[in-house]
């Protein structure tokens, strides 16, 4: 008679780099639940533009704001600077379904999923390098699901 965990052994093995990105990604979109994300050491003198969102009582963006900063991060990484330019400069992002009222939180969202990654590269001395970095955030995107009507990049 089988046993109850007789199907474990059939399971593919799950590497320890996988492993990791995934619990990173489940808490990158746990700490995007609230607004604006957790940020740590906020000196307000280098906030610049991004000062409202933490002065003043902002609304949450839209799902859509955060699909499109996961995509301008994803450049960041891959330093596909020539698209990110293109994408801030020519405002793509009122192309793709965005309100002129969206930029700062976009940008913000940017940087902040970029820095993420960034700072996870750093922890792990180097051995998650920026194409692992994207397969993270793919995962994060996974987990906070696509918005709805949104055409997929």
């Amino acid at each position: 008679m089988p046993s109850r965990w007789d199907h474990l052994f059939d399971l593919k093995p799950v590497a320890l780099v996988d492993h990791l990105l995934e619990e990173v990604a489940r808490l990158l979109a746990r700490d995007l639940e609230s607004w604006p994300p957790p940020v740590q050491d906020l000196d307000p003198a280098t906030l610049g533009e991004f000062t409202p969102l933490f002065q003043e009582a902002t609304r949450r963006p839209s799902p859509a704001v955060y699909m499109e900063a996961l995509r301008l991060a994803r450049w960041d990484l891959a330093r596909e600077f020539d698209a990110f330019d293109d994408y801030v400069r020519n405002k793509r992002y009122l192309e793709r379904g965005l309100a002129p009222e969206d930029r700062v939180p976009l940008l913000f969202l940017t940087r902040w999923l970029t820095e993420q990654m960034l700072g996870l590269g750093e922890a792990t001395q180097g051995r998650i390098k920026r194409p692992r970095m994207q397969d993270c955030l793919d995962r994060l995107e996974a987990h906070l699901g696509p918005p709805p009507g949104l055409p997929r990049a």
